[in-house]
């Protein structure tokens, strides 16, 4: 049953989507998460181009997937999103992604803030604009303190470079990007559980990625930095 005040649209894993596994990766089972937000506020008339007339944006700030089961090639799947909460200039949004018969394979916390563009800084939206997207109850599922636990010490990792093909619409890396980027630091045949982003501070073209990593039990805390230590974002990947 489709929930009060959620947008969903129906899907299929494509090729281009899995890995060696033959199963959906992790990047874009968060692609399907952002789509589907995108998506919504498209059809409710709040989408890029309005918020780009207004000089405004709702930048993610934090978010929490955890993932069930990874859908295979040519799996049918629902994916879904709705507000739950909104705060002053802050949006807290569930997302979830159901197989065929229904059952939920993998789900997601997320807080945003709304931003105005010219200043730099958060805005309250409009109440019109929250009215629109209205709110439900939370999805039932473990939710986690927004801070994430830094480990004692990070070992550096090679610097790289921000690429053309990691930025987005607002001229930021994409929120995807850093976890990918993340990933590209873990052994390959992990598999992950449950994946938390805290964001700090957007990269754009021309900036250089420091990463450092943190190996622990049960988990790696990747942290991507800027040449004088300030983190992008922190990245947390659970098993």
């Amino acid at each position: 049953m489709k929930r009060e005040n959620a947008y969903e649209f129906d899907g299929r894993v494509r090729y281009s989507e899995i890995d060696h596994r033959g199963t959906l990766t992790l990047p874009a089972l968060i692609n399907y998460f952002q789509d589907c937000t995108t998506f919504q506020s498209e059809e409710l008339g709040l989408g890029n181009d309005f918020l780009k007339q207004e000089k405004k944006a709702w930048v993610l700030s934090y978010w929490q997937v955890i993932v069930e089961r990874y859908p295979g090639m040519c799996e049918k799947v629902t994916v879904g999103t709705f507000a739950t909460k909104f705060n002053g200039f802050i949006g807290n949004r569930n997302m979830y992604m159901l197989d065929e018969s229904g059952e939920r394979i993998a789900c997601a916390n997320s807080i945003w803030a709304f931003m105005d563009l010219e200043k730099g800084r958060p805005c309250r939206p409009k109440p019109e604009w929250i009215h629109a997207y209205g709110t439900g109850e939370p999805l039932n599922m473990p939710y986690e303190e927004r801070k994430i636990v830094m480990p004692e010490r990070l070992e550096k990792q090679e610097p790289f470079p921000v690429r053309k093909y990691h930025i987005d619409t607002n001229e930021h890396v994409n929120n995807c990007q850093y976890v990918q980027m993340a990933l590209e630091m873990l052994p390959r045949d992990l598999t992950i559980r449950q994946v938390r982003v805290d964001y700090k501070k957007s990269a754009v073209l021309g900036d250089v990625i420091y990463p450092g990593t943190a190996p622990e039990s049960g988990r790696t805390v990747v942290e991507l930095c800027s040449r004088d230590g300030e983190p992008y974002a922190v990245v947390e990947l659970r098993l």
